[in-house]
């Protein structure tokens, strides 16, 4: 099965997701660089809701380029396996070892915005992340550690707490209330 595939068989949760999922889909069919950032005006993306075995707490970053409490999360660059993405940012940015799925199949799509910003000592244009998330499931007593070139701050929060922690409205009202909503009804 390939992730376009996944994609397209993905149940929207809400209008948002409905919309995003068809703007992912034709932009997927139509550009063959969507796995990559060279494609400066949207790439593939893939983003982790970690939660602890008794679906308590959340797993955030502080992200130094938003400024805020976050999901974690990263570029495709070329890998068409946005789960093993989503993984390999987890471990990347906190330090948690024991990271498992809790499912293989998509929790979440959105297209999310990225202002211009400086990486690295070079200009990064104005784009857009066409994001697929995964539910991830982590041990809270694993070692946590911070990735200097990309977060300041690594730490577990109670569902509600990690809503009050991020600055970032709209990810609060569309993103991350969504994925609590989910992880609600999942169980």
């Amino acid at each position: 099965m390939s992730i376009r595939n996944d994609i397209a068989q993905y149940v929207p949760d809400n209008e948002q997701e409905a919309r995003d999922q068809a703007v992912i889909l034709h932009f997927l069919d139509t550009n063959d660089d969507a796995f990559l950032r060279t494609n400066t005006i949207a790439h593939m993306t893939a983003s982790a809701w970690v939660v602890n075995p008794a679906r308590t707490k959340v797993l955030m970053i502080y992200h130094k380029i938003y400024d805020s409490w976050s999901w974690t999360g990263g570029h495709a660059d070329g890998d068409e396996d946005l789960l093993a993405v989503a993984l390999r940012e987890v471990r990347e940015e906190t330090g948690v070892r024991h990271v498992r799925p809790v499912s293989e199949d998509i929790f979440s799509l959105e297209v999310l915005t990225v202002d211009g910003h400086e990486k690295r000592g070079e200009y990064v244009p104005s784009h857009l992340h066409l994001n697929v998330t995964y539910l991830l499931e982590a041990d809270e007593h694993d070692a946590l550690h911070i990735r200097e070139e990309e977060n300041s701050g690594v730490r577990w929060f109670t569902l509600n707490d990690a809503l009050k922690a991020s600055s970032e409205p709209w990810f609060v009202e569309r993103i991350y209330k969504k994925l609590n909503g989910k992880l609600a009804a999942s169980h």
